[in-house]
């Protein structure tokens, strides 16, 4: 029986220099993708487990992605993501979902490999009782999830990617465009030596184990974390 719904999951393949940026220093480059491979693999086995969902993975189309990804996930599809920006890029992603005839999609990251899975779920559940866009707040601005019941366009153009402005910005389009908004809990993304000492201060991320495991073998006290301007 083909699932209800969809999830995309948009990813990069790991490699130093393209992944985690804002965390070298102190982690070195090689220390940052091994880092994004365990929150990508966390990830990818949260939404695994999730019943009744189609879930793909839409990665950045660098040279050896395509073959990274056909082995990353036993059974989970993969396609390069096209576009020349990010709104481009997950307009189009949206867009394949529909067209394979899913009647709700979301699309998350993989900076959460610890969202709680009954989040995505409760997007699902938000739209079907009414809801036209469901939003996951980031804590930085930005957001977690998008989902919605069919293609809002409005939701992909001329919108401050990346930057701390971005929720507000989508919601006051979705708003002016007369969609029913719902947001999720509000959640955080890994991307700074705050994030994860954040993380670790929390008592770990016992729900991505991969990624647990990684946070229990650095010291980022000891290595003197610093923030920076981030590339990504």
């Amino acid at each position: 029986m083909k699932p209800s719904n969809a999830l995309i999951i948009f990813a990069k393949q790991p490699a130093p220099g393209r992944v985690k940026t804002r965390l070298s220093p102190p982690l070195t480059p090689e220390e940052g993708t091994e880092l994004y491979s365990c929150m990508l693999r966390d990830t990818i086995a949260m939404a695994g487990r999730l019943p009744d969902l189609h879930l793909s993975i839409h990665y950045q189309d660098d040279p050896g992605a395509a073959d990274y990804f056909a082995g990353l996930a036993q059974g989970v599809e993969s396609w390069p993501q096209v576009g020349n920006d990010l709104g481009q890029r997950m307009k189009n992603a949206f867009a394949r979902l529909f067209s394979q005839g899913f009647p709700m999609v979301a699309g998350i990251g993989s900076d959460s490999p610890d969202l709680p899975g009954e989040y995505i779920l409760r997007a699902f559940e938000m739209l079907g009782g009414g809801a036209d866009s469901v939003f996951g707040p980031a804590e930085d601005g930005g957001y977690y999830l998008l989902a919605m019941g069919r293609l809002r366009n409005e939701l992909f153009s001329d919108l401050p990617w990346s930057s701390g402005e971005l929720l507000q910005a989508s919601l006051e389009r979705a708003r002016g465009a007369g969609m029913r908004v719902s947001l999720l809990p509000e959640w955080y993304d890994m991307d700074t030596c705050e994030d994860l000492i954040r993380a670790i201060d929390r008592g770990g991320t016992p729900s991505a184990p991969l990624t647990d495991d990684f946070l229990r073998g650095v010291d980022l006290r000891g290595l003197g974390a610093v923030q920076h301007p981030a590339t990504e």
